[in-house]
């Protein structure tokens, strides 16, 4: 299983905004793990797409959760910023041209072990993961100076 580097930024976004408690700009996301401001646009519009973060402009604005950090489930994230779980071939109907497909076992292998892992992801929220804001804020802004 690999997840795109789309869901890896997404789950950074809502990190920092989770440890901080306080709206924050692509600016300082972009500073606190060193990528790029303009990948990061694209996921924050998707994630307020979705529900998980408001974005205000102009002064006092920034990004912030649009709720809380219990209420964001990681599946939830990972459903909305993947955009397919095509493990193998034969997961997508239309550009699958494996031979053996009709008598394949590995496809409901690996349909069982998908299910696995997002069951697993169904079991936590973001507060899981940000559970040591101190820490996680100390970093951020050893990244900034």
């Amino acid at each position: 299983m690999h997840l795109t580097t789309f869901s890896d930024y997404a789950f950074r976004v809502l990190v920092y905004l989770a440890a901080k408690d306080v709206p924050g700009s692509l600016n300082e996301i972009s500073q606190a793990y060193g990528i790029s401001r303009n990948h990061l646009i694209k996921t924050v519009n998707v994630l307020e797409k979705n529900g998980f973060v408001h974005t205000k402009r102009g002064v006092g604005g920034g990004i912030s959760l649009a709720k809380a950090a219990s209420q964001i489930g990681l599946a939830d994230v990972v459903r909305c910023t993947e955009p397919a779980f095509t493990i193998v071939e034969c997961f997508d109907k239309e550009k699958n041209k494996c031979v053996i497909t009709k008598v394949c076992k590995l496809k409901s292998i690996l349909k069982e072990a998908l299910d696995a892992f997002l069951a697993t992801l169904e079991e936590y929220s973001l507060a899981d993961i940000t559970s040591n804001p101190r820490e996680l804020i100390k970093i951020f802004d050893g990244a900034r100076s």
